[in-house]
């Protein structure tokens, strides 16, 4: 009877994807991670620096450090002036004007660091906690330790505007997880997936096949035990197959109102806004079926991310056009539907740009200090955390690590970062590796 027993529970893999208790009460139950492209400059955004106005053009006041292409120039003060906006007084720069209406939400945090000051490490860092390929992402993180409540759509989702990150797919890999725990990229547009639409001249067929692979699998899981490979192909047939259904009725946005396009800016006249206000309308209706984590890109088409090594004013500002009407969109949005208080919003790019000037107009990388903010899904709204100095080069105050942001993302969901762990090459790993505290502080 135990071996019977043994052989069918063998022939019957258990469902990755399932939803599963976290380690306590959570704030956010889903996270939407707006992924800032490049690395915008915290002195141009959300970190004010009167003295770079004061002293532009002038050398530069503090000791440099090598940057990525040790072009280092002047003083370079900020094209853009700055409001202070909400009942908070938060200062924001006029690149949002969008987003500065919803000061009191966001909690603005200006004491960043990052332990690489090249893009594609940079990137690995951010996404995985580590600064090369292989590791899990983020996402892949939270889909392994809560599962989704959404069988008919993966749990972890990157909705790809054009431009995917230096790093490639990589940022968005299940590294040493389960397969199943990888991400998801939807492409722009009505059919976000290839060969996803059904092909078969009846549905009866492609149940006919499908049977077909589910015997083939468990014939080899019955032979061979469990095995990764075999077993995320199951889970894989299965969720496509379920969605055929659910993808198309995401994807179609004709039910929703008017009022709700035109907030978002979905027939504005720079393409790029339109594109990734799209991307953020997809998201909130994701959020609403219940999918754990969303990352979007920036949008392509603009001939640059967020990195001015030249033509900053110029490069800046077509960047925050992109992206700011969606993202005060979607803050609205979420708010006007009781989704805000359970949706964490991240906002941020790789690092932070140089207060002296590449060349005469551009900044080059600064992974010593830079701004990010947060809002929705248990944090302060209309607050800042930590600072950097005079110039805005290095954080002074209350200096934060990638891994102090992760353990807080994974702690408004109800996980404790120090407990979400996979056994793999003898020791336990871990999203924020032996680092990471929770930034108290900034918790509703």
């Amino acid at each position: 009877m135990a071996s019977m027993l043994a052989n069918e529970a063998i022939a019957k893999p258990t469902n990755p994807l399932a939803p599963k208790p976290p380690h306590f009460a959570p704030k956010a139950k889903s996270i939407i991670f707006l992924y800032m492209d490049g690395g915008p400059a915290s002195m141009d955004t959300f970190d004010p620096k009167p003295r770079l106005t004061k002293e532009n053009g002038k050398p530069f006041g503090l000791k440099m450090e090598a940057t990525q292409f040790n072009s280092r120039g002047n003083t370079l003060g900020s094209p853009w002036k700055f409001k202070n906006y909400g009942q908070a007084g938060i200062p924001i720069s006029d690149l949002f004007p969008h987003v500065a209406k919803h000061a009191d939400k966001l909690c603005v945090i200006r004491s960043m660091t990052s332990d690489f000051s090249e893009h594609t490490n940079g990137n690995y860092f951010l996404h995985t906690g580590f600064g090369q390929v292989g590791r899990p992402s983020m996402g892949s993180w939270v889909n392994y330790g809560l599962g989704t409540t959404n069988q008919n759509l993966p749990g972890f989702i990157v909705l790809n505007g054009g431009l995917i990150p230096p790093g490639g797919l990589g940022c968005f890999s299940n590294g040493f997880l389960p397969a199943a725990y990888q991400a998801s990229i939807f492409k722009y547009g009505d059919k976000p997936i290839a060969n996803i639409a059904r092909t078969e001249r009846t549905p009866e067929l492609q149940q006919n096949k499908l049977k077909l692979l589910r015997t083939l699998d468990q014939g080899v899981v019955e032979r061979m035990g469990r095995l990764d490979q075999i077993e995320s192909a199951i889970a894989n047939h299965e969720l496509a197959y379920r969605m055929q259904s659910a993808v198309p009725e995401l994807m179609d946005i004709k039910g929703e109102t008017d009022a709700t396009k035109q907030l978002y800016g979905l027939d504005a006249s720079f393409k790029n806004t339109a594109t990734f206000s799209r991307n953020c309308l997809i998201a909130r209706r994701l959020v609403e079926r219940g999918v754990r984590f969303i990352e979007l890109t920036c949008p392509g088409g603009n001939g640059d991310r967020w990195d001015q090594h030249g033509g900053l004013k110029e490069g800046h500002t077509k960047n925050a056009k992109s992206v700011d009407q969606g993202i005060a969109a979607l803050l609205e949005d979420l708010e006007a539907r009781g989704l805000l208080d359970t949706t964490l919003l991240v906002w941020m790019g790789e690092f932070g740009r140089t207060p002296f000037a590449q060349g005469n107009n551009g900044r080059d990388h600064n992974p010593f200090g830079f701004s990010l903010w947060m809002a929705g899904g248990g944090v302060k709204g209309g607050m800042t955390y930590g600072a950097t100095d005079e110039y805005g080069y290095k954080a002074v105050d209350k200096k934060l690590e990638i891994h102090d942001l992760h353990a807080t993302m994974l702690h408004l969901l109800g996980m404790d970062h120090k407990k979400l762990t996979l056994r793999f090459s003898s020791r336990d790993m871990r999203l924020t590796d032996v680092h990471g505290e929770v930034i108290k502080d900034i918790l509703a």
